[in-house]
């Protein structure tokens, strides 16, 4: 009788182990997303709180139903769903009609997530999606602000800045903290920034998307803001308004439609940074971080060609 030997154990892959899993990723995105949950509901208080669970509940519906329909089995504790919905939630301004937001995550989730097969397979950002297609469908509406608090119409920061509007521009104190017009989850860059600290430190994100994608924003306006005389005020200003820290670190980072190579993440950071400023200054309108990411959702299977490693005692391959 031959003795077995324990020292070698032939098995197929997967041969590298964690507890990591969907659930859990999902479960931190959505612990990290509660801090500018938490600033959203304060500065925007009720109608904030009726637009996220419209959200989430839509995102929630929309997945199970699109599940049985596909004869799949239904494990709406992945999260994704809610990760989607509360995103979306976060893109939108906090007195949007309730059956906007609803069709506005059912779209995210049926179209943009489980027409391209469901979850990993979709090519666009979902929450991303659903807001763009809010916006074409209901400029109105999704360009409707409220000032935080006391619930009255004003222009958002980049609005203020872009249309010359004629009123003050908040200090980047404000900005900073989230006591300013805008978007649900956007207006904090404190709040959002300890949700992507928190990412980065459970390894869930790369720093090399957020920090070429802030970097290049950073940069671009410095030498703009140069060229007008502004000083680092400007810089700083592009830095801390609308939805770029929530982009970042939220969407640009997302793990099915952003690059997995590591030069590949800085492209992506870098691409979408030019975009955002040349849609700011050049564009229409007067934010540009949802389109920016985007459009480089489009090339990201170019990027992760063009800069995948060479096999170990190969040639690059460009096929």
């Amino acid at each position: 009788m031959t003795k077995r030997n324990d020292l070698l154990l032939v098995t197929s892959s997967p041969h590298i182990h964690s507890r990591d899993n969907v659930p859990t990723a999902m479960r931190d995105v959505l612990l990290a997303l509660l801090p500018a949950l938490l600033c959203g509901l304060y500065f925007f208080r009720l109608p904030a709180l009726a637009v996220v669970l419209v959200c989430v509940i839509s995102a929630y519906v929309s997945e199970l139903l699109c599940l049985k329909a596909n004869g799949k089995e239904v494990r709406i504790t992945e999260h994704s769903a809610a990760v989607t919905g509360l995103l979306l939630s976060f893109c939108l301004p906090p007195g949007l009609p309730l059956w906007m937001a609803a069709l506005g995550s059912a779209f995210a989730i049926v179209i943009v997530k489980h027409l391209f097969g469901g979850l990993g397979q979709n090519i666009f950002n979902p929450a991303l999606i659903g807001r763009a297609f809010l916006l074409a469908s209901f400029p109105v509406a999704m360009t409707r602000w409220s000032r935080p608090l006391d619930g009255v119409s004003t222009a958002t920061p980049l609005g203020i800045l872009k249309e010359a509007a004629g009123q003050p521009l908040p200090d980047l104190s404000q900005l900073f903290i989230g006591n300013v017009a805008g978007s649900i989850g956007e207006t904090s860059a404190l709040a959002v920034l300890i949700g992507g600290l928190y990412l980065l430190y459970r390894g869930h994100i790369d720093w090399r998307t957020p920090g070429s994608f802030l970097g290049t924003v950073f940069l671009l306006t410095v030498v703009v803001g140069a060229i007008k005389g502004e000083g680092i005020q400007y810089p700083l200003f592009h830095l801390l308004s609308g939805g770029l820290f929530l982009g970042a670190f939220f969407m640009a980072t997302d793990w099915v439609t952003s690059p997995v190579t590591r030069v590949g993440r800085i492209l992506f950071g870098v691409g979408c940074g030019c975009l955002v400023v040349l849609i700011r200054l050049k564009g229409g309108y007067p934010e540009g971080v949802a389109y920016s990411i985007l459009l480089m959702n489009v090339v990201t299977p170019l990027i992760d060609r063009y800069t995948k490693a060479r096999v170990f005692g190969g040639a690059r391959s460009n096929g």
